[in-house]
């Protein structure tokens, strides 16, 4: 399977193909944001540890990315593009500008947002017996779940009221982008 037009193909109906477009559209346009999360941290931090940490999953996210454009045509990806990059760059900025925790509580709010919403899209491939890209979006997560416990590991167990409003933050960023990246 090359191309969304293989998926396509599997689909028989229209809503159903069109579900898939929207679901891939907000993958793609996650991965990108995600890439410039990354971007923006190493852009702001001076710490070393947190600057390997970022240029690790950045490649992770790079893969990811590639990934999905190979499944969703050109033609398909977000027009809003440029926000979502904009947006992950400051998503990872500000919190590097705060230190080693902001960013392990930011990158741990972010993976937990992403494996509920691959899990999701999975439950549904699985379902309609797509399971050439369920597999590969559990690649996805798999990648997503590592990323989101070596950065919960990273933070300590410290909680508050900062921990709970920057993890609010970005799950209703996170919300909001999905819903918008389905749709523009």
């Amino acid at each position: 399977m090359n191309t969304l037009t293989d998926l396509q193909e599997i689909y028989s109906s229209y809503d159903k193909q069109k579900w898939l477009i929207q679901e891939l559209r907000s993958d793609h346009a996650g991965e990108t944001g995600a890439i410039w999360i990354y971007k923006g941290i190493l852009a702001t931090s001076r710490d070393d540890a947190i600057k390997a940490f970022s240029q690790r999953h950045l490649r992770t996210e790079m893969d990811h990315l590639r990934l999905m454009e190979r499944l969703l045509p050109t033609t398909e990806h977000s027009r809003l593009l440029p926000v979502w990059r904009i947006a992950g760059f400051l998503t990872g900025a500000i919190p590097a500008l705060f230190g080693q925790r902001t960013v392990f509580l930011t990158i741990n709010a972010v993976e937990r947002f992403v494996e509920e919403h691959y899990q999701q899209q999975i439950d549904r491939l699985n379902d309609d017996g797509l399971f050439e890209v369920a597999t590969l979006l559990e690649q996805c997560m798999a990648d997503e779940v590592s990323h989101q416990l070596e950065a919960a590991s990273l933070m300590g167990d410290r909680k508050g009221a900062f921990d709970s409003f920057v993890t609010w933050l970005v799950s209703a960023g996170s919300a909001i982008a999905v819903k918008c990246a389905r749709l523009i």
